[in-house]
C-alpha cells in the first residue's frame, strides 16, 4: 500500500513511519517544513511532499496515487484550536474524496459526551467529519498512551517521581483505560490493510487494565522502586488549577497541560472491543500498564527514546530560520560572538558540542539557567525540562531543553533556535574549526532580533550577563573538549 502519513514529525507519526516501511508498504509524509525530517534515521526511505492541512496547501498533490492517509495531527495548546481542527480535518475530507484515496485512518480520542472537555469534543468532531467524508474512515479511540516521550507518560512520571506527598484534584479517581504505545502502532500498521474495503466506523482501544490515575501513580512508583506516594485529594483543585500545577512540577507546559487534564475529568474507559474481530489480541494479550511502565523506562535509562512529545513544533514558536541577508534587510539586530582556541582535535570538540543541554548542561553558571528556564515556564513558556532525547546525537527539528535544533553540519556546526519566551527571535550557533594554522577553534555566536521596544529594552538589560554566561560558556567547552582523551568514545562524552 502507499500510505500518507500527516504529522510524521510528532510523537505517534515518527513511530508509525519506520513500522509501516517494515511491513513493507511506501510511505509518503506530509509536512510543513521538510527540514524537520532530514536526519531521522529513516527519512532515505519515504516521499517527503510540502503541506498544510489548515491551510489547504499541498493537499492534492501529496494525495496523489495514496491508499491509505493517517491523519495524526492536531492543535493541541493553540488559542483557538478547535476552529484550527474542524477546518484542517474539512480540508483534508475533501482532499481526500477528491483524490480517491481508499481510506483514513484517525488517532481520536475516547467518545466524547455532554460534559467533556473541548479538547475530546475537538477530538470526536473531527471523528465525525472523516466519518461522514464519503472516505471510508476507521477511528481509533484511545485514552491514556503509555510509551517513553508521550506527553501523557511524562506528566505521569514527573508527578509521581518529584512529588512523594501530593494534594491532588479529585479526578484522580476517575477510571481510565490506558494502552501501551506499541498496541497503538499494532493498531494503526493493521489498519492500512486489515478491515474491510468500506468499513466506516470507530473502535475504542485500550489495554488490559482499568485503573484510577491515582492507581497508575501508585502502580508507576512501585514499577520504578520508589515508595508508595501520599495522595492527598482536595475537590477545590479545578482543572484550570491542575494544568498549571502540572506544568510547574512537569516538563509538560501548561498549554498542553489544560487539555490533558481536560480529558481526565471524566471517565475514559472502552465501550467495547470490537476491533479484536479484525486484529485479534496477541497470543500473551495486549501490553498491561506495568510492562508497558517497565519498557517504557528501559527506553529512558537506555537513552533509546524513539520520539517525545516535545519534538512535535509548539503552537506560537518562531519557525523562520536564522536570516542570512547580512544587513538582516534593514532591521535591527544583536549579536555576541566569542572564539576560543582549543588544544584539542575538532572531533573531539564537535562531541562536547553536540553533546550539550539535557543532563549535560550548558557549561556555565547552572543556577544561571536554572531561572531562566524557571522564569519561562512562569511565562508560558517550555522551560528547561524537555531537555534531549539522546545524550549523544541531536538531529534537526528536535527538542533541546528551551531550544530547537535548526541546522547540524556534523562536524562543524549546530544551530539552535528560542523557543523560550522572548521579545523577540533569537539564535545559538557553535562551530568547531581550523584556523589558518591548521589549529582547533571554537566559535559561538548569539543572535537577537528585538521585537518593538519590548525587545531592545530585554537585550539591554540582559547584556551585561553576556560576559558571564556565554563567555564562561565558550570557556568551558573548549576546557572540556581538551579534557577529553582521544581514544574516548562519543558515548562517554558530557558537559
Amino acid at each position: 500500500m502507499r500510505c500518507l502519513v500527516t504529522g510524521a514529525t510528532g510523537y505517534v507519526g515518527g513511530r508509525l513511519v519506520p513500522r509501516l516501511l517494515a511491513a513493507g508498504h511506501e510511505v509518503r509524509c506530509l509536512t510543513r517544513d521538510p527540514r524537520r525530517l532530514r536526519d531521522v534515521p529513516w527519512a532515505h526511505q519515504v516521499e517527503i511532499a510540502t503541506g498544510d492541512v489548515a491551510r489547504d496547501e499541498g493537499l492534492a498533490d501529496a494525495m496523489r496515487d495514496v491508499d491509505v492517509v493517517y491523519y495524526l495531527v492536531h492543535a493541541l495548546g493553540q488559542a483557538a484550536f478547535e476552529d484550527i481542527d474542524r477546518l484542517s480535518a474539512l480540508n483534508l475530507a475533501v482532499a481526500a474524496l477528491d483524490a480517491g484515496v481508499g481510506r483514513i485512518v484517525y488517532l481520536g480520542g475516547p467518545s466524547p459526551d455532554e460534559r467533556a472537555s473541548a479538547h475530546l469534543r475537538s477530538r470526536g468532531e473531527v471523528a465525525g467529519i472523516f466519518l461522514r467524508s464519503g472516505v471510508p474512515t476507521v477511528v481509533l479511540r484511545a485514552a491514556v498512551i503509555i510509551g517513553s516521550g508521550s506527553a501523557s507518560f511524562e506528566m505521569l512520571r514527573y508527578l509521581t517521581e518529584r512529588l512523594p506527598v501530593m494534594v491532588t484534584p479529585s479526578w484522580v479517581r476517575n477510571r481510565i483505560q490506558p494502552i501501551a504505545i506499541r498496541d497503538v502502532l499494532r493498531y494503526l500498521v493493521a489498519a492500512a490493510t486489515v478491515f474491510p474495503v468500506q468499513l466506516n466506523r470507530a473502535f475504542d482501544i485500550g489495554g488490559p487494565d482499568v485503573l484510577t490515575y491515582a492507581d497508575m501513580m501508585h502502580r508507576y512508583a512501585r514499577v520504578a522502586g520508589l515508595r508508595r506516594r501520599v495522595l492527598l485529594p482536595v475537590r477545590l483543585l479545578t482543572p484550570w488549577l491542575s494544568s498549571h500545577w502540572v506544568g510547574l512540577v512537569t516538563p509538560v507546559p501548561n498549554r498542553i497541560a489544560r487539555p490533558l487534564v481536560g480529558s481526565l475529568i471524566h471517565e475514559a474507559v472502552c465501550h467495547e472491543h470490537d476491533i479484536a474481530q479484525y486484529v485479534p489480541d496477541p497470543h500473551d494479550g495486549l501490553t498491561g500498564f506495568d510492562l508497558a511502565v517497565q519498557l517504557a523506562l528501559r527506553k529512558i535509562r537506555d537513552a533509546d527514546v524513539e520520539t517525545r512529545w516535545a519534538n512535535a513544533v509548539l503552537p506560537g514558536a518562531p519557525s523562520d530560520p536564522l536570516p542570512t541577508d547580512p544587513a538582516w534587510s534593514g532591521g535591527s539586530v544583536y549579536r555576541d560572538d566569542r572564539t576560543r582556541a582549543v588544544d584539542a582535535p575538532p572531533e573531539l570538540l564537535w562531541r562536547v558540542i553536540e553533546a550539550i543541554g539535557g543532563q549535560n548542561g550548558w557549561h556555565s553558571f547552572p543556577l544561571a539557567w536554572s531561572v531562566r528556564g524557571w522564569l519561562d515556564r512562569l511565562a508560558g513558556g517550555v522551560g528547561l525540562r524537555r531537555g534531549r532525547r539522546d545524550p549523544h546525537r541531536l538531529y534537526v527539528g528536535e527538542a533541546l531543553d528551551f531550544w530547537r535544533v535548526e541546522e547540524i553540519v556534523p562536524g562543524s556546526l549546530l544551530r539552535l533556535r528560542a523557543e523560550m519566551k522572548l521579545p523577540g527571535q533569537a539564535w545559538l550557533e557553535m562551530r568547531a574549526t581550523l584556523d589558518e594554522h591548521g589549529h582547533t577553534v571554537y566559535e559561538q555566536r548569539a543572535v537577537f532580533l528585538p521585537r518593538g521596544l519590548a525587545g531592545h529594552l530585554y537585550w539591554l538589560a540582559v547584556a551585561p550577563f553576556h560576559a558571564f554566561i556565554f563567555g564562561g560558556m565558550a570557556r568551558n567547552i573548549a576546557r572540556s573538549a581538551e579534557r577529553v582523551p582521544a581514544a574516548l568514545s562519543a558515548e562517554t562524552v558530557s558537559g
